[in-house]
């Protein structure tokens, strides 16, 4: 009898239980397979940007650019595993975000490596071009230094020589200028001598 009754509550426990395990594990699974299906679809629309951004795709209007990219990704061998539902979510991303992939193509952002590749080079050309001018300005500063200094030794010589000069004139002008004792005696001794004739 107590056999009956614990049999029976446990039955009546597993009855009430089971229902919302099962609700949370479809739950569960509903998850799992949402996700999954979200990294597919980012997986695919991954590579049909790359492919639109390499110029692959060439039909204008909306629906022969979803026809193409959902081809494209069928065709894909990393893709084939897929269902078509999200190939062509994926498609339609990718045809939504066709002008994004014209702005950022693999040519244009070639092109713009390119460009600031360039750049770089002529910074760093210039950044050279500047580092010798500053050698230069160097090298031009401490040779000015060194003839200022040779100029104001030069100058400091003359001036000193000029003084000295001063110093001497004084001394001979008055040597000059005093009178020499027996001058006029030897003013007088001194005879005229006539030109010699020649004899005939």
């Amino acid at each position: 009898m107590f056999i009956q009754i614990g049999l029976t509550a446990l039955i009546l426990m597993l009855a009430f239980y089971l229902p919302a395990n099962a609700r949370m594990m479809a739950l569960e699974n509903n998850h799992r397979k949402f996700a999954l299906n979200m990294h597919d679809i980012a997986q695919a629309y991954q590579m049909a940007h790359a492919a639109d951004r390499g110029g692959l795709f060439m039909m204008s209007s909306e629906f022969d650019a979803v026809k193409e990219r959902m081809g494209f990704l069928r065709q894909h061998p990393d893709l084939q595993s897929l269902e078509p539902e999200i190939l062509e979510l994926a498609a339609q991303m990718s045809q939504i975000s066709q002008e994004l992939a014209r702005t950022y193509s693999d040519a244009q952002v070639e092109r713009a490596r390119m460009f600031l590749q360039q750049r770089q080079e002529e910074i760093e050309l210039f950044q050279q071009r500047l580092e010798e001018a500053q050698v230069i300005q160097n090298e031009l500063r401490q040779w000015t230094r060194d003839v200022e200094m040779e100029e104001t030794i030069a100058r400091s010589q003359l001036t000193r020589l000029r003084d000295e000069l001063f110093e001497l004139l004084p001394e001979l002008s008055t040597q000059l200028h005093t009178p020499r004792k027996n001058g006029a005696s030897k003013a007088s001794s001194v005879v005229a001598m006539s030109p010699l004739r020649p004899a005939e």
